[in-house]
């Protein structure tokens, strides 16, 4: 009886979503066409917790530029929303599926069209993996500089929408500082082009920046024009253990300061350290409350990083100790990369925060952490980007008990707020999705809130792209 139940679901499914799969397929070859419920279903959210996710009419996987823009214009004469989706590793729901939309994975255009050396510029389709480009135009003597944690999956074109961030802002900024010019798809099925190839370019508004961070909400990105850099010397990295979370970041303030520059500046707190040796078994100092880690890719790192260790001496450091060699680094980065992964493990699922305040207010930030900790009777994990004040305070807890659930939705909020009292931002590189939306309006107020949707309303009318995210 159960059993037909859901063959008839289905059969109601098929029937529903024919006309719109009949169109589709209209222009798209039918390899690219997914309907199959068990497989449309594991498109259908992303990595965030507590983030509702409907069931998806059907996924497309187009190719080309002109696949893209068959599937809006038949969106827009259907009046079907139409989720885009990278590789889903985004953390704030902005890639969930609504009821009935299509999903439009860009995961297939992962082509590199261009590297161009004397430009310093790479050409590339959205669905390129972050870590593909930079290891592609390392072989020019270039880099890529943004580098988020996810770096071995996740795409461009997700980072673009989420105005992705990683371990080397400090040194090397953000996303947005390397889109120079974008090729988009409307809502409608025209494609925009924005931007520029050249170093400098002032000409009318700036388009670009506007779709960076936009989570798909308002075009679909289908080709970039990325700055690049010239390939730095090798980093070195040192580690410096603090009694508490106060004293490392007085550090960092010491460092910055001071006028330092380094190409990295990393903090785990006590609990991110053991959960990392519990899943890897990397031999991470546990005794520390605070684990400070920095690196500089200059002509004489070394040099560099005994002046940086002299200041968190200065700040308390109870042990500082710089890696060797590149291999010792690069063990000590593999560390803080898999901190959000090892601080899952600790129950079973984690609510990531994404918390920005001003480097000034680290410390009191981690102290409120810490209290929100008590509180709740939960196990919070700190793993921070230091150099700029981004924080990403872990809720570890068993989705499976209610009350744990309540109560780290609830120390959730509580570090939202917390960030905003201190002068800083909801999210500094995650994005709004569907899981701050209700923050972003506290953040943004009123006046800020009626001219983002009055820019929404500007490039989809219908409000057939990703709706129901930000706002």
């Amino acid at each position: 009886m159960i059993m037909s139940r859901i063959e008839a679901r289905r059969d109601e499914d098929t029937v529903a979503a024919g006309p719109l799969v009949d169109r589709l397929l209209g222009g798209l070859p039918p390899e690219a066409v997914l309907t199959d419920p068990d497989v449309t279903a594991s498109y259908a959210h992303d990595m965030a917790s507590f983030c509702p996710a409907g069931s998806p009419a059907v996924v497309v996987l187009p190719r080309t530029v002109e696949q893209v823009q068959h599937v809006m214009r038949t969106a827009t004469e259907l009046r079907v929303p139409v989720v885009p989706q990278g590789a889903r590793t985004g953390l704030s729901g902005a890639a969930n599926a609504t009821d009935g939309c299509v999903v439009l994975s860009l995961t297939k255009m992962d082509r590199i069209l261009e590297i161009d050396p004397v430009d310093r510029i790479a050409v590339v389709e959205p669905g390129v993996i972050n870590a593909a480009l930079s290891r592609a135009v390392a072989e020019h003597g270039l880099a890529y500089p943004p580098d988020p944690s996810s770096w071995e999956m996740c795409t461009i074109g997700g980072n673009i929408g989420t105005a992705s961030g990683g371990l080397c802002c400090v040194k090397y900024g953000v996303t947005a500082e390397y889109v120079l010019g974008l090729d988009v798809v409307l809502a409608d099925g025209r494609l925009l082009s924005t931007g520029r190839r050249t170093v400098k370019g002032v000409a009318g508004y700036d388009l670009t920046r506007l779709f960076v961070g936009s989570e798909g909400s308002l075009g679909i990105v289908v080709r970039a024009v990325l700055a690049l850099r010239p390939k730095p010397p090798e980093q070195l990295v040192l580690a410096a253990e603090f009694a508490s979370g106060a004293a490392a970041s007085d550090a960092v303030c010491r460092i910055m300061a001071g006028g330092h520059v380094p190409s990295l500046l990393e903090l785990m707190d006590r609990t991110t350290v053991k959960a990392v040796n519990d899943m890897a078994r990397m031999g991470l100092p546990e005794t520390t409350e605070a684990l400070l880690l920095a690196a500089f890719d200059t002509t004489d790192p070394a040099a560099d990083l005994a002046a940086l260790g002299a200041l968190c001496e200065e700040a308390g450091a109870t042990q500082v100790v710089p890696a060797e060699d590149a291999a010792e680094s690069e063990m000590l980065l593999q560390a803080r990369r898999m901190s959000l992964v090892a601080l899952e493990a600790v129950k079973g699922t984690t609510m990531i925060d994404d918390v920005c305040v001003p480097r000034s207010r680290l410390g009191a930030l981690i102290e409120g952490v810490e209290r929100i900790s008590e509180k709740h009777g939960l196990t919070i994990g700190v793993v921070a980007h230091a150099g700029d004040g981004n924080t990403h305070p872990t809720v570890c807890f068993d989705a499976s008990d209610p009350d744990e659930s309540r109560r780290a939705r609830e120390s959730f909020d509580e570090i939202m707020a917390l960030g905003l009292e201190l002068g800083g931002t909801i999210t500094g590189e995650h994005g709004v999705g569907v899981l701050k939306k209700e923050w972003l309006a506290r953040e943004a107020g009123p006046v800020s809130m009626e001219m983002q949707r009055a820019v929404k309303h500007a490039f989809d009318p219908l409000n057939i792209l990703n709706p129901g995210k930000l706002f």
